[in-house]
């Protein structure tokens, strides 16, 4: 199995992906190690030298101004992290702690930050030999970065707190031992330097940035089924029509309607059948695109910060400077987050809206609710009921967690990013969007079989295919769920979208 070797400069959100979800292991550079090491030298001679500075000889955010003795900054960055380590609710699932641990030591080995390489590789073992931290989902304000959630981390490192191994919840000395790895005493700047940067935040929402480019792609596809379904106007993906208004990801689902559709007979020209669609498929370029621009955003914001320092204070050995900074701010990821959410939101927004139009007898001329038996049948009434719950909770959720700050610290910190806050209700947003991209594609392969599926594009016939492999045609009632959820695994486990692309080529 291959190693990715990381150096704080060349992290790829693809290679994050594969450490989380695919357990591949990790090393540090060469030359990482020589910026690790000159950055820690300097702290010691610093702490040798008794100078007052930031987190190392003082106490923390309002303590700023409280001087540590040399005897006792040890004591100082232990007692750092057992009172941080405040976090409440469910624990973050194993990849997102994966990930929270890789961009961590990535972050460290920029040389920035004053730690011992054998503390890093410490983390770089738990993250090889699978020593996962149980790290609590909320508590952080995303500022002074992620605090509590990242003191968990760290407390499994000092044999401390609780860590998932080989599938069970153990004590993190446990867990250590089982791994046969050694814990750790912190000495100077460590404590802090592990704890305050954005890397809980950035992890969700990396995580929830990469699976929302391939829902962006595959939403393209369920609507085209809808499309189709509908006998849609192709007329609006005309590539004059998009280039005259130049929004990149519009003109991307344009061409990529075009492509599902090819060679479709289901489709209609503009005045064969109507003069016009409804805006849920006559604006789909400009509806799917602008989200598929917002992704494009949030996923540069990733990419910067993935391979930034956010700790404080920074330790500059070559110009015999420490500054105490303010990279932990997590306000650029929040409102990429925020953004994120929104985005989502909108891509479920317009397939629920072309799911009503599918079982709405008013809206087309498919049977009501898609069943042959209506009465006796309720066929996919409810389906669309559930679609509209989770729109309608993706609405609440989209509201900007970044608009809000609550002052901390005894007022030092007195404007804070609510950053994690905005990266979870994005993963939670991705999560509901998910599905009703799902429910629509099993939706609208139930309505065309009131058509010809011989007759769909080169695209949709896949996707509509594949669907049938796991799903037959509704007949008569039955237990939708089940349903879904087979057509949620295809989608989440992106076995559609893939299947398209090899018969069509990479969607946009």
């Amino acid at each position: 199995m291959a190693t990715i070797v990381i150096d704080g400069n060349h992290l790829t959100l693809e290679e994050v992906i594969q450490v989380a979800r695919e357990n591949i292991k990790v090393q540090i550079s060469d030359k990482a190690v020589e910026k690790a090491k000159k950055s820690r030298n300097y702290v010691d001679e610093l702490v040798a030298q008794e100078k007052t500075v930031y987190g190392i000889t003082t106490g923390f955010g309002k303590f700023s101004n409280v001087v540590i003795s040399k005897d006792q900054v040890e004591e100082l960055q232990s007692s750092l992290i057992k009172s941080h380590a405040c976090g409440v609710g469910e624990h973050f699932s194993i990849p997102i702690v994966r990930a929270i641990m890789l961009l961590r030591v990535n972050a460290l080995t920029k040389g920035y930050s004053g730690i011992r390489i054998s503390t890093l590789e410490t983390l770089v073992d738990m993250l090889n030999k699978g020593v996962h931290p149980a790290i609590p989902e909320k508590g952080s304000l995303g500022s002074s970065g992620d605090l509590a959630p990242l003191a968990h981390m760290v407390l499994v490192m000092l044999g401390e707190g609780e860590a998932y191994y080989e599938g069970e919840l153990l004590s993190g000395m446990e867990a250590m031992r089982r791994a046969d790895i050694t814990p750790i005493r912190l000495i100077a700047k460590e404590g802090l330097a592990l704890i305050n940067g954005t890397q809980v935040l950035t992890a969700v929402g990396a995580l929830a940035t990469y699976d929302a480019i391939q829902l962006a792609k595959l939403a393209d596809v369920s609507a085209a089924l809808t499309f189709e379904a509908l006998r849609g106007i192709t007329d609006v993906f005309d590539e004059k029509v998009h280039l005259v208004r130049n929004h990149v990801g519009q003109m991307a689902c344009a061409k990529n309607m075009i492509q599902i559709l090819e060679d479709s007979f289901l489709t209609t020209r503009q005045g064969e059948i109507r003069v016009q669609d409804p805006y849920s498929l006559r604006c789909l370029p400009q509806i799917h695109g602008a989200s598929k621009d917002a992704i494009e955003y949030v996923l540069d914001k990733v990419n910067k910060e993935i391979n930034a320092v956010t700790d404080n204070p920074l330790i500059f050995p070559d110009d015999d400077e420490v500054i105490s900074c303010g990279n932990f701010h997590g306000q650029p990821m929040a409102l990429a987050f925020d953004f994120l959410g929104i985005a989502l939101a909108e891509l479920a927004n317009s397939s629920e809206r072309r799911i009503e139009r599918l079982v709405n007898p008013s809206l087309s001329e498919l049977p009501a609710f898609l069943t042959e038996k209506g009465g006796l049948n309720s066929g996919f009434m409810i389906a669309q009921y559930t679609a509209a719950s989770l729109v309608s909770e993706n609405k609440v959720l989209a509201h900007p967690a970044s608009v809000d700050s609550i002052p901390s610290s005894g007022n030092q910190e007195d404007h804070v990013s609510m950053g994690s806050i905005a990266a979870r209700k994005a993963q939670d947003i991705l999560y509901n969007t998910t599905r009703v991209i799902a429910i629509e594609l099993l939706t609208a392969a139930q309505a065309v079989e009131f058509t010809d599926p011989q007759k769909l594009g080169k695209g949709t016939k896949v996707a509509y295919k594949l669907i049938r492999e796991e799903v037959e045609k509704l007949h008569e009632d039955r237990v939708m769920y089940v349903d879904f959820e087979k057509v949620i695994g295809m989608v989440t486990s992106n076995h559609i979208l893939n299947h398209v692309e090899e018969k069509i080529g990479e969607l946009l």
